[in-house]
């Protein structure tokens, strides 16, 4: 089974892409911060523009950007639609028990639009890069190596992780289990977890051991340099702008 990697597209030519990884964590981190703390729609609504636009600028594929967005809104819609039943504010609809108030709907709205808007830049960000560069990026500004290397294994392994289940599930449907909400199939889906963790464990050991043999100091080694130009900083310049304004 196939799963998309998020650095798939970035060997792609565009100013993003060829923003210096360092400056281009920076700048787009603080922008993701701008925007999230917004309280204003109409600053959230500019701030998925400007998402929007910095998108079309790095060139990746609509579609690839989608595949991964429509899974993480399943998470944010939700607020879309309960946040204007719980929000006390002007009433605007009030059958029975159930009451819809205006501050709701517009912090609904102010909810959904900040979560694409740092969606959109995350992947713009770490689309534009290939992971390693931005596992070396994260290295030498100064980020926790302990944290570093966690983000780089996690990442790596969790393919070969959903891969092991996805043999793990069809052996047991090749077997007759059939899914469903009561206790011989909550148990049988229980052990199956437990052994994908016992397996991780014993998998994790194997492959910290090869890497000692090999020369694993812990710190991440590419030949990629970095060199930041003059356009860099005009770019994290105009970004930094946008955001602080």
């Amino acid at each position: 089974m196939e799963y998309p990697e998020i650095d798939k597209y970035s060997s792609l030519e565009s100013p993003i892409h060829n923003f210096d990884p360092r400056t281009k964590i920076i700048t787009f981190t603080l922008l993701i911060f701008s925007s999230v703390f917004v309280e204003d729609i109409r600053f959230a609504a500019l701030a998925l523009i400007a998402a929007f636009i910095l998108l079309i600028i790095s060139k990746l594929p609509f579609k690839f950007i989608f595949n991964h967005v429509k899974w993480v809104s399943l998470f944010i819609l939700p607020f879309l639609i309960i946040m204007p039943f719980t929000v006390d504010g002007d009433v605007l609809v009030n059958i029975s028990y159930i009451t819809v108030t205006h501050e709701g709907i517009t912090y609904g709205f102010l909810i959904t639009v900040r979560a694409f808007t740092a969606i959109l830049l995350v992947f713009t960000m770490l689309g534009t890069m290939r992971f390693d560069t931005t596992i070396k990026a994260l290295h030498m500004l100064k980020i926790p190596n302990p944290l570093v290397q966690m983000l780089m294994f996690t990442y790596r392994y969790i393919f070969v992780f959903l891969d092991e289940f996805q043999r793990m599930w069809t052996a047991m449907t090749s077997k007759g289990f059939k899914p469903g909400l009561n206790i011989s199939s909550i148990s049988k889906i229980g052990k199956s977890v437990g052994m994908l963790v016992v397996k991780s464990y014993e998998r994790a050991q194997r492959v910290y051991q090869a890497m000692l043999s090999k020369g694993y100091t812990g710190n991440p080694n590419t030949i990629v340099k970095f060199n930041i130009k003059t356009r860099d900083y005009l770019i994290t310049f105009l970004i930094i702008s946008f955001a602080v304004v």
